[in-house]
């Protein structure tokens, strides 16, 4: 099983934050409200295909378990920073983790940094 985050792309005239409540609700079913933006992160795979990754953290209301989730998805996954640590080798890509660790370290951004 590969583990990621919510993810995805932006719908046309669709704001980034708008996006980022979609795209949580479409891939774990929760309700999310984006507070800070963590960081912006850049990768490169090994495909050569380059990804930008806009990290943000916040709180999850109402859950719709009733809601079925984006195909792709098997399931949402809660997990303890030790449990994630145990399985570093299933995350999808480096960024999964750097967005963890500067989460930790209590890195967090305005959303006011965001213009559409």
């Amino acid at each position: 099983m590969t583990l990621n985050q919510p993810a995805g792309h932006l719908e046309n005239n669709e704001s980034l934050i708008n996006a980022v409540r979609r795209e949580t609700q479409e891939e774990t079913a929760w309700q999310f409200e984006p507070e800070h933006l963590v960081g912006i992160y850049r990768w490169q795979a090994a495909h050569g295909e380059t990804y930008i990754r806009y990290c943000f953290c916040g709180e999850v209301s109402q859950h719709n378990k009733n809601k079925a989730l984006d195909p792709d998805i098997h399931q949402a996954l809660w997990l303890s920073h030790s449990a994630f640590l145990d399985r570093q080798s299933d995350i999808r890509s480096p960024l999964v983790a750097d967005c963890l660790s500067d989460y930790l370290a209590g890195q967090r951004y305005p959303l006011s940094l965001l213009h559409n």
